[in-house]
Parts: C-alpha cells; structure tokens; sequence
C-alpha cells in the first residue's frame, strides 16, 4: 500500500507533460530575471503566452552545480524568493502547453566536469532540482571539456529517472554539428549516433564565428552530412547584438534564412534566441515581439 501510495504521489507532483511542436520550434531562452543588476525590475517570460507568441519552448538559464553540491540558478539557489514569482509564472506557462526547460552550465565552468568526474555525488543534485521545479526537460549546454562517456551516462540516466517523454536537448556551437570545432571535448556527431533517439533536438549556435544566421549555408553543411536530420537542428541566434560578442543579425535578415531554411527542409527545426529580455525588435518595453515574428516567419 505505502508504494502504491508514493507511485500516485509521483504522478501528481510531476511536471505536466512535455508537449510535441505541433509547428516549428519558437525556443526562447530566459537568464536575466532581473533588469538593471540584481535589484533591478523582474522580467516575467509570461507575456510570450499572454501575448499569443507562438513560443513552444522556454529554456530558463543557468543551472549551476557547484562546489560543495550547492545548486544555483544564476547566482543563487533556485529556492530563493527573489525566483518565487518566476516559477509561478512559468507553472502558467506549463499550463499553456509551453515547455520550460532548464538550461545545465553555459560558460560558467565546473558543472559538467563535476557531472563527469564525481557523477554519483553530483547528478542526485541535478535530478532533484527538475523534480522540485517540475521541468520539462533540461538543455545541457557543455562549454568545458567533457568525455564522451560522462555525457552519455547523464543522458541515459534523466532518460531513466524522466522517461521518455523528457526533452532532453544540447545546445553546441553550430560548427560542432558537422564535426567541426567545438567548445564540449567530444564528437557531437558520435553522441548522435549513439543517442540520437534520445536527444530531442541541438539549439545550434549560429554566433559568435562558429556560425552564422545570415544565410543558410552553414545550416546546409550540416543537414549534407546526412546523419543529424534537419528537424532536430534549430537555428540557434542572438537577439541582440548586445547579447554577444558577434554575429546577430536583423530580423530582415533572420527572415530571408528562415523562409529560404522552411522552403529547402519541409522538417526545418526552428529558431531560438539568446534571450529573452531585451530582445529585439521590442526591446525590453516588448521583448515577447522577437518570438512572435520568428513565430510567423515559418507558418
């Protein structure tokens, strides 16, 4: 009786179900919370369903493992109350049929060493974290050297822990999709072969000179490889030259790619943006509009 008691638990406190994309990918990702430094303004993701964007995906960043088994979502812990408001928000979203996800590491280095080196000890702390927050998914962003071994046992074990309805997806430099330079120490074209059927899709970064959004040809590289499939590769890009060191491009421009991207793969994954809170065209007065008119750039 007391196991069917915590197996109907379980089912209850679960996150709602992962929901399919029943359109291409409107994948925003959400790290800055808080305008204008720690204290600034809330950013509430809320209006991107509010406003009927069209967004299917919402990538909360950045989870953090570090020393001492302490998890931080930016720079605190994902408990602390100035989150409160953003997991009811995001709750809100989940009932809107938007998948939240939680964004694994970044540039900040140390989580998936730790993930790699001392799994036992750290990915308990990962596991409880998408419990305690109900996530959809988690999108592992490896910007440090990692072996191939440590990723696939992380990927076997949320597959294990979630089942298979559990979005897990990667986020590498474009360039790491058609076995180029990356920034995680293993092939990328290997895990997919290994598990691909595991991995939802890559949020490629098209930025930064590993890519480019301008045109679609190093999306073309990537798809004339012929192993990774063009619905599981989405058309990652900065949504603001702010947002990162080069590479953003216009919403002009995004739209002659994508519309060129739709019309050569039927499959075409998406689009995601880095980020979400001063997108443009909006700005931060309207940073839902980027989802919007990516939403409407492949109908």
């Amino acid at each position: 009786m007391k196991k069917l008691f915590l197996a109907l638990l379980l089912v209850v406190l679960a996150a709602p179900p992962a929901t399919a994309a029943t359109q291409k990918r409107t994948v925003v990702y959400y790290q800055t919370q808080y305008s204008n430094g720690a204290t600034g303004t809330y950013v509430s993701p809320k209006p991107l369903v509010d406003r009927n964007t069209g967004v299917t995906d919402l990538l909360v960043a950045a989870i953090h493992l570090n020393d001492n088994r302490v998890v931080h979502l930016n720079d605190h812990p994902p408990s602390h109350s100035r989150y409160a408001q953003m997991w009811q928000d995001l709750a809100a979203m989940q009932a809107r049929g938007v998948n939240v996800i939680g964004m694994v590491g970044g540039a900040a280095p140390g989580s998936f060493q730790r993930l790699d080196t001392r799994f036992s000890e750290y990915y308990p702390l990962l596991r409880d974290t998408i419990r305690t927050y109900k996530l959809n998914g988690v999108d592992l962003d490896v910007e440090e050297q990692m072996s191939i071994a440590g990723i696939r046992r992380v990927i076997d074990a949320l597959k294990a822990d979630f089942g298979a309805g559990f979005i897990i997806t990667l986020s590498p430099v474009a360039s790491a999709l058609r076995g180029g330079g990356n920034l995680s120490g293993f092939s990328y074209e290997d895990l997919y072969r290994s598990h691909g059927s595991k991995i939802a899709y890559f949020n490629g970064q098209f930025y930064n000179g590993w890519g480019s959004a301008a045109s679609t040809a190093n999306y073309d590289q990537i798809i004339s490889r012929g192993l990774i499939p063009a619905n599981k590769v989405v058309l990652g890009t900065l949504t603001n030259p702010a947002n990162g060191g080069s590479g953003y491009v216009s919403t002009t421009t995004l739209r002659s790619t994508v519309t060129s991207l739709k019309t050569k793969y039927p499959n075409f994954g998406g689009v995601a943006g880095w980020e979400y809170f001063n997108s443009l065209p909006g700005g931060t007065a309207a940073p839902w509009q980027w989802a919007s008119e990516v939403t409407a750039m492949q109908r």
